[in-house]
């Protein structure tokens, strides 16, 4: 029996929002001047806790008692001490207030022990001290097909949503991490998030009502709240210090705020993402074969310090910035005698400043890498370090980009082999072993020796 459609139901939209933009980034929905930042309440009428008309409000299901949508547990326990009234698997009803509101008019039409199960306590005290308590369940064929109905009625609500954002190329957004406007579809700024500053909260064509989602997200950066963590920060700095230190540029999965921004938990009653993934995984395992010989695993490729250019190798990569930005790595840390600690932060500072459209040599910032690298390579900047004390510095050796696999294939100056080395043209003659004597009165070794006692 499907659910009757009620009047009152919750707006699906999300009201806009718009904040001051700092450092860390905002996301911006400008609709009207006059903007609200912060939640406003009417003081309580002393008449009790009946709501306002036109508020967003859940009757009780016997009496005119109203309690607002946030405040579910209230009707709950008022329901149990008034009415004796237990709802069981209340968090796997999908719309809470066209569920009450079907009851409560299935209520007056018939006893309500023709639907609930009866519960005596204290069944062996005396009669006066017995009480008995209402259970409704799904046990009962009308409550699970209301509780399905109300679910596909959600996941066809959040469907349509998905797909009205999906088509909604008037989006407005502003980066949390640099500032930066996007205007177009809301995947521009979710990919450039993922991409530029390796954050990623998933696909987006996965995420419903991205513009709150958004907002949340925002709320608890100004609050100075690290997204996975969830710990407060004295400012921004050490804030954004902290994320990118300890990697933690990403949502806590185990927060279940973040839940209904994305379309896999409304997909089957009463399972979250974890447990239908699970299931998906299971599935595949059970049909998984053992052979595995077509498998191909695909090399990872290292990205060029000054375009999109990638290689599987280094000496690959290596070649290209040589020919086409005239900047030789091989040749650098050479000259300067790098170890590989001090490759590492090389690479950090130019990925750095390359991100920020700014010439490490002149130092002067453009608007876009395209201009940065036309001009460094009409300057021969690219090939122009800075001088060391600039560059060799404990900040860079925290990489740029968490998934830098350049980083990965540098290697140490003084463990790498010489060309000579590589080729096997070094002849190795061993000592001749057969006079003994002789070759301890004659071995280097005495000198050596000799030499380290005058010392001592």
């Amino acid at each position: 029996m499907a659910a009757p459609e009620t009047q009152g139901a919750a707006a699906r939209g999300e009201e806009d929002c718009k904040s001051n933009h700092s450092e860390s980034g905002s996301v911006s929905y400008v609709d009207s001047k006059d903007c609200i930042l912060e939640p406003l309440s009417l003081p309580e009428s002393p008449g009790g806790t009946t709501a306002l008309e036109g508020s967003p409000s859940v009757p009780c299901i016997f009496c005119e008692e109203h309690f607002p949508m946030d405040e579910q547990d209230k009707l709950l326990k008022h329901m149990i001490i008034e009415h004796k009234m237990v709802i069981a698997d209340v968090k796997l009803v999908a719309d809470f207030q066209r569920y009450i509101l079907y009851w409560r008019k299935r209520f007056t039409e018939q006893p309500v022990t023709d639907f609930c199960s009866v519960i005596r306590i204290n069944s062996t005290a005396p009669l006066e001290e017995q009480d008995n308590y209402f259970l409704l369940c799904d046990v009962l064929p009308e409550d699970r097909v209301l509780r399905e109905e109300l679910q596909k009625q959600r996941l066809k609500e959040i469907l349509e949503q998905q797909q009205q954002e999906r088509n909604d190329n008037n989006f407005h957004g502003i980066c949390m991490f640099c500032n930066e406007e996007f205007f177009g579809n809301r995947s521009v700024l979710l990919n450039h998030m993922a991409r530029e500053h390796a954050f990623n909260i998933g696909l987006p064509d996965n995420i419903v009502n991205c513009n709150e989602f958004l907002c949340t997200l925002q709320k608890k950066l100004d609050n100075l709240q690290c997204l996975y963590c969830e710990k407060t920060f004295r400012d921004k700095n050490t804030l954004k210090d902290h994320m990118r230190k300890k990697q933690h540029r990403r949502i806590n999965p185990k927060n279940r705020e973040y839940d209904r921004f994305y379309v896999i938990n409304y997909l089957e009653l009463g399972k979250s993402w974890e447990e239908v993934q699970l299931e998906d995984d299971r599935e595949l395992l059970d049909h998984q074969e053992d052979d595995w010989s077509d498998w191909e695993e695909r090399p990872d490729s290292a990205v060029c310090l000054f375009c999109e250019k990638q290689a599987e190798t280094i000496e690959k990569l290596c070649v290209h910035m040589e020919e086409a930005h005239d900047f030789d790595l091989l040749k650098i840390k050479s000259e300067l005698g790098l170890n590989f600690y001090q490759q590492v932060k090389l690479v950090n500072f130019i990925r750095r400043q390359i991100h920020q459209c700014r010439c490490y040599s002149c130092h002067v910032k453009f608007k876009s890498k395209a201009e940065l690298r036309t001009h460094m390579e009409e300057t021969k900047h690219t090939s122009l370090l800075p001088e060391r004390k600039i560059w060799d510095q404990p900040e860079y050796y925290f990489p740029t980009y968490e998934n830098d696999i350049l980083l990965c294939t540098l290697s140490d100056s003084e463990s790498d082999l010489t060309a000579q080395e590589q080729n096997g043209n070094i002849t190795i003659i061993s000592e001749d072993t057969s006079k003994l004597q002789a070759l301890k009165q004659t071995s280097i070794l005495n000198q050596l020796l000799l030499h380290e006692g005058l010392k001592n």
